[in-house]
């Protein structure tokens, strides 16, 4: 019985997901149309076990967030991570200021950027690493003027025409 034995190496079909080992949690959709992007950088979020089951459950919403740099630390606000459905009265509050975790030399140049006019530190997703730990893409951006959001909403507009053309010209 010992030839039986099936092989798990693990040579079959991987998504893309399970390739990079990231799996996304929530993403900040408005926040891509608001900011442009200028840098991303990944932190750790400093959480508590009931608030980590919960985000396994897809309960983080990262809709107003924003982070702030604050005595040398960086604190992520507005996120809202729905009290666990098996947690206890020692659940977390919801809408809690998290602290975030990176370098001190990172933290160190993302003060003397954001202290700059007009940027901004704004979380566009958080996501488990290599299904563990969970990271915020962090990222420095600049706000979008409204004349940028007309022109990124008519670049978007006119590829959905093109696409749909091509799609009708190949049926």
């Amino acid at each position: 019985m010992a030839g039986d034995k099936k092989n798990n190496s693990g040579k079959g079909k991987r998504t893309q997901a399970q390739t990079s080992g990231i799996k996304t949690i929530a993403r900040n959709r408005r926040a891509s149309f608001d900011y442009e992007r200028l840098e991303a950088f990944e932190a750790g979020i400093a959480l508590t076990g009931t608030e980590v089951r919960s985000l396994r459950e897809g309960g983080g919403q990262l809709t107003d967030s924003y982070a702030l740099v604050r005595n040398g630390e960086i604190w992520l606000l507005g996120l809202h991570i729905k009290p666990y459905s098996h947690g206890n009265r020692a659940n977390p509050e919801p809408d809690r200021r998290r602290r975030l975790l990176m370098h001190k030399k990172e933290i160190r140049y993302l003060t003397e950027k954001v202290s700059q006019a007009g940027l901004a530190l704004v979380p566009f997703s958080i996501y488990f690493k290599d299904n563990k730990l969970v990271k915020v893409e962090l990222v420095l951006a600049r706000g979008k003027k409204s004349y940028d959001k007309r022109s990124a909403i008519a670049e978007r507009d006119s590829k959905r025409e093109i696409d749909r053309a091509l799609k009708s010209q190949g049926t």
